[in-house]
């Protein structure tokens, strides 16, 4: 433990770079959620958003939220079909990074400006699938993807993030799924759940339309090309969790345990690795960083010490 704490600047700033798809560890993009627009954002500063999408649990959430998204034929096509994330997965990792934090962090204004960025990648992404169309804009596939990443990081917060019952009491898993469905709604999708229950009945009602995981990408997001060896122990704990945490409704399609179906273990190695993580990061993201010097909240963050190119 200690040594993980003493993290090297170098590696700290590795892993940085990787969730960021950027040298510094703080893209354009990150930096826009400091410049761009003033006030509060979609969601209140240090509210149950901000926890949740600020708490390294995301790592695992996300893993979790693709193994439920591929579960749809439809959704899965518009993936296979409209990325190259087989030849730049880190590439993808960082695209899904950067809408997630801009529209948790920014400014109303860049949130906006980030999500008519998404709504006009959306309407490059449409096609057929075994003579069905499928349409990245089609409200309904909207709303799948979103009870899929919503349901994972729920899982995730609660299985291996900071515990948020003591600062927001017991109802925030509602709150949170009531409140992250905006960030939804702005894209185009309708008929969000309010709630931890109607999330759980959303995702059971698309039973009918799934189908299972291929198991080349089951094998590709359980252990991703370019990983070096420390990252792909680091990795084994955070898909290890996650195969613990996909929701009943869609586990048997991704070929894995899914949630109250053991892993007791699995999760408490992976809470203290996130735990270790934690320490050696230091308390806050860069993005967060970005957004509470918007506010007035705090300091500037590094990046704003640099000199001007």
């Amino acid at each position: 433990m200690r040594a993980l704490t003493a993290l090297p600047d170098a590696a700290r700033a590795a892993f940085r770079a990787r969730v960021s798809g950027d040298p510094t560890g703080a893209p354009e993009w990150v930096r826009d959620i400091a410049r761009v627009g003033e006030g509060p954002g979609w969601f209140e500063p240090d509210g149950v958003v901000w926890r949740v999408h600020g708490d390294l649990s995301t790592l695992v959430g996300g893993v979790a939220a693709l193994l439920g998204q591929a579960a749809h034929p439809l959704a899965l096509a518009g993936v296979q079909r409209h990325s190259a994330y087989r030849e730049d997965p880190w590439k993808r990792l960082a695209g899904t990074a950067r809408w997630l934090v801009v529209s948790t962090f920014g400014s109303a204004e860049l949130a906006g400006r980030e999500a008519a960025r998404v709504r006009g990648m959306h309407t490059r992404v449409r096609g057929r699938v075994d003579g069905r169309p499928y349409s990245a804009s089609d409200p309904v596939l909207l709303r799948w993807v979103h009870l899929a990443f919503t349901d994972a990081f729920l899982a995730a917060q609660r299985a291996v993030g900071q515990d948020l019952t003591a600062r927001f009491g017991r109802g925030w898993p509602d709150v949170y799924v009531g409140e992250w469905a905006r960030s939804a709604r702005e894209l185009g999708a309708t008929d969000l759940p309010a709630s931890a229950a109607e999330l759980a009945e959303a995702l059971a009602a698309y039973r009918p339309e799934l189908a299972p995981v291929p198991g080349e990408l089951r094998a590709f997001l359980a252990a991703p090309p370019g990983l070096s060896p420390p990252e792909r122990v680091f990795y084994r704990g955070l898909s290890g969790a996650a195969a613990h945490l996909v929701s009943p409704t869609v586990a048997g399609c991704a070929g894995v345990p899914g949630r109250d179906r053991g892993g007791a273990a699995q999760l408490t190695v992976t809470r203290l690795q996130l735990r270790a993580l934690r320490l050696a990061l230091g308390g806050r993201s860069p993005s967060e960083e970005s957004a509470r010097w918007r506010l007035g909240l705090g300091p500037p963050p590094d990046w704003a010490a640099e000199p001007a190119a």
